[in-house]
């Protein structure tokens, strides 16, 4: 609102619900203050008829133009907020306290225009988060390349092995960013279908104990334990889970995946390990894009891109479920609840 605008924004309509309602008091109050003045005009002043006339019209033009001002006054507010959001600027949010058709577009201008600003503030830290991600392996990787090719360093095993480590890091966060973009652009299930998930769980945690060089990973999981799912995406989620805690487990520590059946049918999962754990306050942001270091007592350097746990979080919310980390003692767990039936594409 600029500072013209402050002095005429009277707003008496602003308690009344319909937009036509408001029309139809504009129309009855401005007849019935040009009444009101012809009235005066010709019984107490005595002025002639025209006189009297043209005084009832300024009137009721006058009374017109200080409603109709506050009455339009959000959508001059909305104009001026497209207009900087347009140049690029943030949008002002709209004051209004209208309860008609005008005042309910106003808020939701207001609540869409700061959905917009928190989106491109999170396509901008996005962007600098990725562009720091890959700065580190692809500089590692361009320095262990010059000093192979300037012969500072043979190209023996330990040099092409350092490299191939720094290769396989920078792929690896590449398959997590398509990943995290088909999360962000996909809104359904693929194939869901009846998933055993003791076996399921056997599979992956013997692909991650091999991949980590680590002991094997302990599967408790309920006997003939079954959830519909979609295989690939559970997969991709236990996956994450399991590769998180063997990054963030002790050495040659215990990590054991737990498999229970949930008492409305669902599935109740837990990856649990021994490591550190995770502070009370941080218990939701690990599962946030990005969120990746390097614990004391880990394994190994976490070296994760971060994204991990986020699309974890994306798959497991789009079966209808929830995952979170839980208290527990030493260690950290994270439990996953599927429901009976996931929520199917479209739905």
């Amino acid at each position: 609102m600029t500072a013209l605008d402050r002095p005429f924004d009277l707003r008496p309509l602003d308690p009344v619900r319909s937009i036509k309602m408001k029309l139809g008091l504009v129309v009855f109050a401005s007849l019935a203050v040009g009444l009101l003045v012809a009235t005066v005009s010709l019984q107490l002043v005595g002025t002639g008829t025209w006189w009297a006339l043209a005084a009832a019209m300024t009137a009721a033009l006058v009374l017109t133009q200080v409603l109709a001002h506050g009455m339009t006054s959000p959508l001059r507010q909305m104009t001026a907020a497209a207009a900087a959001m347009a140049a690029g600027r943030p949008a002002p949010p709209v004051a209004t306290s209208s309860r008609d058709e005008v005042g309910r577009l106003a808020r939701a201008f207001t609540g869409m225009a700061a959905e917009l600003a928190a989106a491109d503030a999170q396509r901008r830290a996005l962007l600098a988060d990725v562009a720091h991600e890959l700065r580190t392996p692809v500089a590692a990787l361009r320095a262990e390349l010059e000093n192979l090719v300037d012969g500072v360093r043979p190209a023996d095993g330990p040099a092409l092995a350092q490299t191939l480590a720094q290769a396989e890091r920078l792929g690896a966060l590449v398959e997590d960013l398509l990943d995290l973009a088909r999360a962000e652009g996909t809104d359904g299930l693929v194939d869901p279908a009846l998933v055993d998930v003791g076996a399921l769980a056997d599979d992956v945690a013997r692909q991650v104990a091999a991949a980590h060089g680590v002991p094997p990973v302990v599967v408790l999981v309920a006997p003939d334990l079954a959830v519909w799912a979609d295989e690939a995406r559970l997969r991709q989620v236990l996956t994450n889970l399991l590769d998180n805690a063997v990054r963030h487990g002790s050495r040659d520590g215990r990590v054991a995946v737990v498999g229970q059946p949930a008492e409305d049918g669902g599935v109740v999962l837990e990856v649990q390990d021994d490591g550190p754990g995770i502070p009370a306050g941080e218990r939701d942001a690990v599962f946030e894009r990005f969120r990746s270091g390097t614990t004391p007592g880990a394994a190994t350097s976490t070296g994760g891109t971060g994204l991990g746990l986020a699309i974890a979080r994306w798959a497991v919310q789009l079966h209808g479920g929830r995952i979170g980390v839980v208290p527990s003692g030493p260690g950290c767990t994270v439990r996953v609840e599927l429901p009976a039936r996931p929520r199917r594409a479209g739905a």
